[in-house]
């Protein structure tokens, strides 16, 4: 996980007291005592260990992934995405793993299109966004092994759409998922970072759990 702090980040609002009031799989929740500009307040803060997310374009047209999100009920229009729950393991890899698990790609180039904070009143979560380009099925160098799709991985729809009518998407409102909204709207702007850019992403999970490089920490307590 990062250890470097924003450039903007604040001691204002100092800590001081915390606990965990709801542990699971991949979220928990913590209460947060902080002293304000006002006094004493505490906030209710959604764990979460951040994610990785990945426009593939190829030929002109972005990989968008159609997949069901139970906390809407229905099904979003998306880009491929994971999450960094993998101990020690570097954000840009992550990518490349998610690549491959939800798209059967691997990719020769790879630039930073940006980070979102995506709830940030109540949620930790980041998610950096990469674009991959120079795109090729085949897996065989690939040095870990893809599981079986399973659960709602295991219905998605996948579509190469032209990203001029990716963007249409976008301002029609059929893309409503905010990340695959701020990848789409990135490439509409031909935006290419380096992606050794610093990537300030804080996960409280992350801290508590992580300890062995590798180690799956959604099962870790």
């Amino acid at each position: 996980m990062s250890r470097e702090q924003h450039p903007d980040a604040t001691d204002k609002y100092p800590v001081k007291a915390s606990k965990v009031l709801f542990d699971g799989p991949i979220i928990a929740v913590r209460q947060d005592t902080i002293d304000g500009p006002t006094g004493e307040m505490t906030r209710e803060i959604v764990e979460h260990f951040s994610a990785v997310a990945i426009a593939p374009v190829r030929d002109g047209k972005v990989l968008l992934i159609r997949q069901y999100r139970h906390g809407v009920g229905r099904y979003l229009w998306e880009i491929p995405a994971g999450l960094l729950d993998m101990a020690g393991e570097n954000p840009l890899d992550a990518a490349r793993r998610e690549l491959a698990e939800e798209a059967g790609l691997v990719a020769e180039r790879w630039h930073l299109l940006g980070d979102v904070v995506t709830s940030p009143g109540f949620c930790e979560e980041f998610t950096r966004i990469y674009l991959a380009e120079g795109l090729s099925n085949d897996l065989s160098e690939l040095d870990f092994e893809i599981p079986d799709p399973e659960h709602e991985e295991a219905d998605l729809e996948t579509r190469w759409v032209p990203v001029p009518e990716a963007i249409e998407w976008v301002q029609m409102g059929k893309v409503e998922n905010s990340i695959a909204v701020a990848a789409l709207l990135h490439l509409a702007v031909g935006t290419k970072r380096d992606v050794s850019e610093p990537y300030y992403y804080h996960s409280g999970m992350a801290e508590r759990r992580g300890h062995e490089p590798g180690q799956d920490m959604k099962f870790v307590r």
